[in-house]
């Protein structure tokens, strides 16, 4: 790279694909009220592939086991291998945040949003196929 090279902005991009090690996606989610947490992913667990979230706007509570974190901009959390995890904006405001991911979860999502119908079994399948477990 020379010193004439300027970085793209990543907003709703990625930087990396599936023949990286790992994919960083800009991501976010609008926000809402709600009574029970509005999960943006369900309670799942990868059995080889770690999962981060790094904040840059807003608030996002991440569940990584029995343990609930609530992180801020600035802020990152990391969900090892093995253990349970989902996450929510918890808030009325939109948060923005990286998610960065093994190229195997980014090919999961990517499975996931392309599915016609979700239903449990379809999901529960797509996830096995990744070496993960929706649970």
């Amino acid at each position: 790279m020379n010193s004439s090279t300027i970085a793209e902005p990543l907003a709703g991009r990625l930087l990396g694909s599936a023949d990286n090690d790992f994919v960083i996606a800009e991501w976010q989610d609008a926000g809402g009220v709600s009574e029970q947490p509005r999960y943006i992913a369900p309670l799942h667990l990868h059995h080889h592939d770690d999962e981060a979230w790094y904040v840059l706007h807003g608030t996002l509570c991440v569940r990584v086991g029995d343990e609930i974190v609530e992180a801020r901009a600035g802020s990152a959390v990391l969900a090892p291998r093995g253990l349970p995890h989902t996450y929510w904006n918890p808030g009325p405001g939109q948060a923005r945040y990286l998610l960065v991911m093994t190229s195997n979860i980014h090919c999961l999502i990517k499975e996931i949003h392309s599915m016609s119908e979700r239903t449990p079994a379809a999901l529960r399948a797509v996830f096995e196929r990744h070496d993960s477990v929706l649970l």
